[in-house]
């Protein structure tokens, strides 16, 4: 049965991810050329540039002090000289200069296509490029396939001027592939990318799955990043590496041309240095028109950033996801944390605790909405992952059962550090969804998602807000309304640690102001160092013959205070 496989259980595996990192890549970025080490030399590491904001970028270039060429060259230059050390990147875009240099004569001929106009951007590695680089979720199983076209987002991006710099590592498959308890999934990790690192400090967790964005947009591997979430996978690598990050309501970014776990949860979002930037990516991302399911969206989220939007605030505080098995387990943490609300308090919010239902305690019908959303989950990607691989062209991968044989064929690659649990448990599903099991689960999975967030909504609250490094993501992410990460401070260890807003249906806008304001008040984030040393290896995984799909992933004998798995 597919409650055997405790969607809990399932992401509490992610916790042998700051122990299972290693050195080393399957594939890194190729070096930079000759000419563009010399272009970025006057762009080096100490400039400006690498922590300006998009708009003081913009002004540089409109200004005709700094070009997109130039600036092209200088991510070019910093990736090959940093990314060796964090693999945050799989792959730079062969033909970003030419690019960078068509959006110049643009400029030089008046055409200004807006704030992106110019701008580098890394894209996530699940995010189909109808170009010269691969789009491969990670996996050396669609290693030479050849996408029918762009990503919608991508086609976007393009059209707002953005030059696409590269793409970057993730956790495999999204952190949808597998994981035991004796040989968990490792956050950061794919068999295409190898290791990627947290430039915060290289001991650290970079999080998962949109690990390689994250820590890109951390060590300003290029303005802006794009990553993709279905559950904290926006959130927590922006958390654990000190950036911003939003996930979206699920429909206002076009999901088509990215590589699915399940379209009930999938967005792809932005992780940046500043609110600003990542208000000023959404603009580029979302969805063009006037209006979406019957709401009006802002012309532009950036011109409702308001460093004065506490004042008046309203914001529930819930420690469902502060205390006990589904908080961070860590009194120095909630200390910061408490700390942070202090100061948003001070900036003028009403902050109330508040404790949300209880998601892995049955609901008035006798199911587990934890568990259910992982059942979700299991049906959607078996049938969602086939429509996408349907689509591909050079590739003989059609199927789920294609991937896992794959996999199986090429263990020593592919299962060199554990198995894939989660691919034979979607495929032992019946693949229909219409199934009366999977219509039940996504019911209540979404009902408990919107009913808590509602019920705040609804009691006069403008946000709820919860600690990083917590299931706190899970709330938003079933009902499919978007959540934001705010950089909040480090430990005495150095560890980022973040807030985490979630408000209702297409309520952006309310984040991005609190958002804004939040870190305007706090003031928290800095520059990574680099700090730290490269954790040992992991123990190798001893084979394909012990990835049946149940081993050690039953979520009744789930262990409390595990790390969670972010996809």
């Amino acid at each position: 049965m597919v409650s055997e496989l405790s969607r809990r259980k399932f992401l509490q595996l992610g916790a042998g991810g700051l122990a299972l990192l290693t050195t080393g890549s399957s594939l890194a970025p190729p070096a930079a050329t000759a000419a563009v080490v010399r272009a970025s030399q006057g762009l080096g590491a100490s400039e400006p540039w690498v922590e300006a904001t998009v708009g003081q970028l913009q002004r540089l270039m409109r200004r005709g002090t700094l070009s997109s060429s130039e600036l092209t060259a200088a991510y070019l230059g910093r990736i090959s000289g940093l990314d060796p050390l964090l693999n945050a990147v799989i792959e730079t875009n062969p033909d970003a200069l030419a690019i960078a240099r068509r959006r110049d004569r643009e400029l030089r001929h008046g055409r200004w296509r807006g704030p992106l106009h110019g701008i580098p951007v890394l894209i996530k590695d699940n995010i189909a490029t109808a170009d010269r680089m691969e789009t491969t979720a990670g996996s050396l199983a669609l290693v030479g396939s050849l996408v029918p076209e762009d990503a919608a987002m991508v086609h976007r991006l393009r059209s707002a001027g953005a030059v696409v710099l590269g793409k970057t590592n993730l956790s495999e498959w999204a952190n949808f592939r597998g994981g035991s308890a004796d040989f968990p999934p490792i956050n950061g990790w794919s068999a295409r990318g190898g290791f990627t690192r947290n430039p915060v400090d290289l001991s650290l967790d970079p999080s998962g799955s949109s690990s390689g964005s994250g820590a890109a947009a951390a060590a300003s591997l290029a303005a802006v990043t794009v990553g993709t979430e279905t559950d904290g996978s926006i959130l927590s690598p922006s958390a654990e590496q000190a950036v911003v990050g939003i996930k979206p309501t699920v429909g206002l970014v076009s999901g088509r041309g990215i590589i699915p776990i399940a379209h009930s949860q999938d967005t792809a979002g932005p992780i940046c240095r500043s609110v600003r930037d990542a208000a000023l990516l959404l603009d580029a991302l979302r969805r063009p028109g006037r209006r979406l399911h019957r709401h009006r969206p802002p012309h532009s989220y950036a011109d409702h950033l308001d460093r004065h939007a506490l004042r008046g605030a309203r914001l529930a505080f819930d420690h469902r996801y502060a205390e006990g098995d589904y908080g961070p387990g860590d009194q120095e943490f909630l200390d910061l944390v408490a700390a942070a609300v202090d100061d948003m308090r001070r900036a003028g919010a009403t902050v109330v605790d508040v404790t949300s239902v209880d998601p892995a305690q049955p609901d008035a019908s006798g199911r587990v909405p934890f568990n259910d959303e992982f059942t979700v989950l299991l049906f959607e990607f078996k049938v969602q992952i086939a429509e996408y691989l349907s689509r591909l062209e050079r590739t003989s991968m059609r199927t789920l059962a294609d991937l896992i044989a794959f996999n199986r064929a090429n263990c020593a690659t592919e299962l060199k550090w554990f198995g894939q649990e989660v691919f034979e448990a979607a495929e032992a599903t019946s693949g229909d969804l219409t199934d009366p099991e999977y219509r039940a689960a996504l019911a209540t999975s979404q009902g408990f998602g919107r009913g808590v967030i509602d019920r705040y909504r609804s009691q006069g609250f403008d946000a709820v807000v919860a600690p990083s490094n917590s299931f706190a993501t899970s709330v938003a992410a079933t009902a499919g309304y978007p959540s934001m990460s705010v950089p909040a401070g480090y430990l005495r260890s150095g560890r980022p640690v973040a807030l985490w807003l979630s408000a209702g249906y297409l309520e952006e806008t309310q984040l991005i102001r609190l958002g804004y304001a939040i870190e305007q008040t706090l003031k928290a984030r800095v520059a990574p160092t680099q700090a730290g040393s490269v954790p040992p290896e992991p123990k190798p995984f001893p084979g394909c013959a012990t990835t049946t799909g149940k081993r050690g992933i039953d979520g009744r004998d789930a262990a409390a205070g595990l790390r969670r798995r972010e996809l």
